[in-house]
């Protein structure tokens, strides 16, 4: 291979030709994984913006204030704490794209460059898993709209009072039969269109975004409505204070924001992973940086006041707060208003779930054994532990376990992502070789065996405290735990950062560091 295998201009940098010719016929290296080339990084501030608006605009982001107020919290301290928590997990979103950007490289590669050829699976099943997760939470809202579908026909699927119990991580659960049929439809239908792919039904992507955010208006003017016919103005809804009863029977107000700061810290917390998948398509940094500031915040500060406007209204007129927005189709009486409505939460719903929730897990799964699990097997895969070990109904049934969920899987997410970002701009200076992130054990990245011990020792060190919260596992610490637990996201990923840097500083890093001269010896500019 040539001195030079990589060519940088404007301050973006790719392989060289001769270098991607050479390391095309390297086991470790596919078109999924090649970087991007400078002339294939065109994605401006707007394309990026509008990414993250369709990320943002769905069902699932109501529920992170509808859920607040299910606890106890008051509509604008709820809608604060979500915009506050999506401006916290956009600074290590911001950071880990600046290398997608620089270098046109994927998660996957991202991950070998920090935990090893080998190492890079943890990050990438762990990525998968939760996604599993969310794909379980989206079919159960797609299966909502699936029902109140079914139930302009069939009144019985419109029913609230017909019920089933499910066995749960909670023990027994009572949840709405029809709900339950609707989630297996939607699930089976998913699956499906992952499995035969998704070609020939993008056109819902085109008309399911802009129908949702219709329907969130619509939900907005139906709670106005619902309040206004029980003696609630807006301003008696959206400026009611704190239920000061219900936020001390959930652990009391500390426990109860600072948890549900976390969730929404938790919320993105996947993108603070994988965003090189999509920020290597960038022009530049300033358009990456300035699409997901204008994408992101404004989108879920919206879908918060919505979803805390509808939370506090039902709670007003009924006692009990509605955490579930799909829960109104129960409340409507106009069949066709129902139907568009259910049709556009469906064909919103789907879109977003197999392309976000459903591919990426049948990869990683795939990703583990190429030769013996296809992408199709990954899909099954996926489908199965979605449905049988990640529960929907256990999961999306009250705000209290959507938070538990979302702060669990953040625990141990927060520290990856501060271990990226410690490794590329501390321990790495922001200088790689592209070229050795196909080289396997001939590559600098290979560390020990495949594995960056430092790496994956600072991010069980980082998650394994706040963790035995969720086990009851706390002895003689239970307070002290409790409080850890309630900033479980930022603690992890300080200390995950911290540990890590200071491990790199010993052997573990010998093969991996990239000086000065040895990065000016294998770059090239144009």
């Amino acid at each position: 291979m040539s001195t030079h295998t990589q060519v940088v201009r404007n301050g973006l940098y790719e392989l060289t030709d001769a270098a991607r010719a050479e390391l095309s016929s390297s086991k470790y290296y596919n078109e999924d994984l090649a970087p991007t080339s400078v002339s294939q990084r065109t994605w401006t501030t707007y394309n990026i913006s509008m990414l993250w608006v369709g990320m943002a605009i769905c069902i699932p982001s109501l529920s992170l204030a509808s859920g607040l107020i299910t606890m106890g919290v008051s509509p604008w301290l709820s809608i604060i704490n979500v915009a506050l928590g999506n401006i916290i997990v956009l600074i290590p979103i911001q950071l880990n794209s600046q290398i997608g950007t620089k270098y046109g490289i994927p998660f996957p590669l991202f991950a070998r460059l920090t935990f090893g050829g080998k190492g890079a699976q943890i990050p990438a099943i762990l990525r998968a898993i939760t996604a599993c997760g969310w794909t379980s939470v989206q079919a159960w809202v797609g299966g909502g709209a699936v029902a109140a579908i079914i139930g302009c026909v069939i009144p019985a699927f419109a029913n609230a009072e017909w019920t089933i119990g499910l066995p749960s991580w909670g023990g027994m659960q009572t949840v709405a039969a029809g709900q339950f049929i609707g989630y297996v439809i939607f699930m089976l239908f998913i699956g499906w269109v992952a499995y035969k792919g998704m070609d020939q039904i993008k056109w819902i992507q085109n008309i399911g975004g802009p129908l949702l955010i219709v329907i969130m208006i619509a939900l907005l003017a139906w709670a106005t409505s619902y309040a206004g016919g029980a003696g609630y103005s807006f301003g008696d809804v959206i400026n009611s204070g704190n239920n000061d009863a219900l936020i001390e029977s959930n652990g009391g107000f500390t426990l109860v924001y600072l948890g549900g700061l976390m969730g929404n810290i938790a919320f993105w917390a996947t993108m603070a992973l994988n965003i090189p998948d999509f920020s290597r398509y960038a022009r530049s940094q300033k358009d990456q940086f300035r699409g997901q500031l204008y994408g992101m915040p404004l989108p879920m500060a919206f879908c918060a006041f919505v979803g805390a406007f509808f939370a506090r209204a039902t709670e007003l007129v009924d006692g009990t707060a509605m955490f579930d927005p799909t829960a109104v189709f129960y409340h409507l009486n106009n069949k066709l208003l129902i139907l568009i409505a259910a049709l556009g939460v469906a064909a919103a719903t789907v879109t977003t779930c197999v392309a976000a929730n459903v591919v990426a897990p049948a990869n990683g799964f795939s990703n583990i054994n190429p030769k013996k699990i296809s992408y199709k097997k990954g899909v099954v895969i996926t489908m199965l532990i979605a449905f049988f070990v990640l529960q929907a109904w256990w999961i999306y049934g009250s705000g209290g376990a959507y938070f538990t969920w979302m702060n669990a899987y953040g625990t141990v997410l927060a520290p990856i992502a501060a271990i990226f970002i410690a490794d590329y701009f501390v321990c790495k200076n922001r200088q790689i070789e592209i070229a050795a992130l196909f080289k396997g054990e001939n590559g600098r990245y290979w560390y020990g065996g495949g594995f960056n011990w430092a790496a994956i020792i600072a991010w069980i060190v980082a998650f394994i405290i706040p963790l035995l919260a969720y086990f009851n596992i706390s002895g003689g610490l239970g307070t002290i735990i409790a409080y850890i637990n309630s900033v479980n996201y930022i603690w992890s990923f300080i200390l995950g950062f911290v540990v890590y840097v200071i491990l790199m500083k010993t052997s573990m890093a010998k093969d991996s560091r990239l000086n000065a001269e040895e990065f000016a010896a294998i770059e090239k500019a144009e």
